[in-house]
């Protein structure tokens, strides 16, 4: 059967003990990832001389055995905490190829560096869980039996599936609270899920449009998570602002502006899991646009402040990530059409013609065939046609009552080609 990787978090409940030794063994990791770097860069500007991981790997012997703290880590965690660095490295190089901006790699403070991992289970940590993956134990290392509480997300995996086999482990510090974030290799059951092929366009003024193979369609509205709260979060970034730095009023600003973007990130991501979700339960085929949400916001200055905040808040990135490893899992057919290419927003479902227009235009209205149709539910249907046939346009006028309740016949009036086949470019 087929496999594939997911990750699971779960919080982890520290003793005073316990508490003390993960947080001296994240600083043990800092220092090591800092002098690694250091050393990268002094070697280089005294020799030359470019430094790997492999090269690194070695020096790390005689480390743990000059420091008996080093010693007592574990070092296969001690290796990965290199990785990372040459993780960091090699994206620096990346990026240099490409002509984007370099962002050479820095020295990590005791805020900005949030954990460290293990290679394999067995190694360092064994994690017992509880029945069905729900709550548990962490074995871990030199701290002992850490207790954990989560659980799998219900529209990640079935009340019968199998938790998996854990294969690597995180430990992440965030916000004052420890996690451990799991990874596990598991078996895809290829469930049953709906019969509908979905077109899916997504904006900012409604978060989804969706119309389907029966002439239906739908829309999520946009829950603008950021707006509800974007005022306290003024007030109390405000208040940071005014206190004196190394005060124990400026912890507390700072805890309370940490709380609020907590919370706000634990509602997005619970909108993202539901929505995605809920498309997965009742189709067989979702067609989405290619989205490059760093080019959507890269420019625009002053003037574009808002609408990127806009973008950036219902994270459209994050969202058909979740949406296509669901669909996956499911075995839904997935397809990814050309943006540039057939330009959904421009185009006309019903006869192609392809005519710019504003934001602010909100109905689509052909001159040319006199299709008429609400704009996102237009750029729906050319997903839909496009993903299907490699026409972007149908040749045919539907009215609203149609899209609202779909042909007698039960066939998508999109449909009415000859029965398509999945394009190779869509595959």
């Amino acid at each position: 059967m087929e496999t594939v990787n997911r990750k699971v978090r779960y919080q982890i409940y520290p003793s005073a003990k316990q508490r003390s030794k993960l947080e001296a063994m994240l600083v043990l990791h800092q220092r090591l990832y800092n002098c690694a770097l250091e050393h990268r860069i002094g070697a280089y500007e005294k020799d030359k001389t470019s430094i790997g991981f492999k090269d690194q790997c070695k020096e790390l012997t005689e480390l743990r055995k000059q420091f008996p703290e080093y010693a007592e880590l574990n070092a296969q965690s001690e290796q990965v905490t290199l990785k990372r660095l040459d993780r960091a490295y090699q994206n620096f190089f990346d990026r240099v190829k490409k002509g984007e901006k370099a962002g050479f790699p820095r020295f990590k403070s005791r805020e900005r560096f949030k954990g460290w991992g293990y290679k394999s289970h067995g190694d360092g940590w064994r994690f017992f869980a509880g029945e069905r993956g729900i709550n548990g134990y962490l074995r871990l290392s030199d701290v002992g039996h850490l207790q954990v509480r989560g659980r799998p997300r219900k529209d990640d995996i079935s009340r019968n599936r199998p938790l998996g086999e854990p294969k690597t482990m995180e430990i992440i510090h965030k916000n004052g609270k420890w996690f451990t974030s799991i990874t596990f290799k598991r078996p895809i059951p290829r469930r049953l899920s709906g019969d509908k092929i979905l077109g899916i366009d997504w904006g900012t003024g409604k978060f989804l449009t969706i119309v389907d193979s029966f002439g239906n369609q739908a829309e999520i509205a946009n829950p603008r998570l950021l707006k509800k709260v974007d005022q306290d979060l003024r007030q109390a970034q405000k208040r940071l602002s005014r206190k004196k730095r190394g005060s124990q009023n400026r912890k507390k600003a700072k805890e309370r502006v940490v709380r609020l973007h907590e919370k706000l990130a634990n509602k997005r991501q619970d909108h993202l899991h539901k929505a995605s979700a809920s498309l997965v339960r009742v189709s067989r085929h979702i067609a989405t646009e290619k989205l490059n949400i760093k080019n959507m916001t890269a420019n625009g200055g002053a003037r574009k402040t808002g609408l990127n905040r806009s973008i950036l808040d219902s994270s459209p990135g994050d969202f058909f990530q979740k949406l296509r490893y669901k669909a996956e899992d499911a075995g839904i057919q997935w397809s990814e059409i050309p943006t540039r290419k057939v330009k959904p927003s421009q185009t006309c479902a019903c006869c192609g013609v392809q005519e710019k227009k504003d934001l602010s235009i909100r109905v689509h209205d052909c001159l040319s065939c006199g299709f008429k149709a609400d704009r996102d539910v237009n750029a729906a249907l050319v997903v839909i046609n496009y993903a299907l046939t490699g026409i972007a346009y149908s040749g045919e006028k539907v009215t609203g009552q149609e899209l609202a309740l779909g042909v007698e016949s039960g066939v998508a009036w999109m449909l009415k080609h000859e029965t398509p086949t999945i394009p190779e470019h869509v595959r």
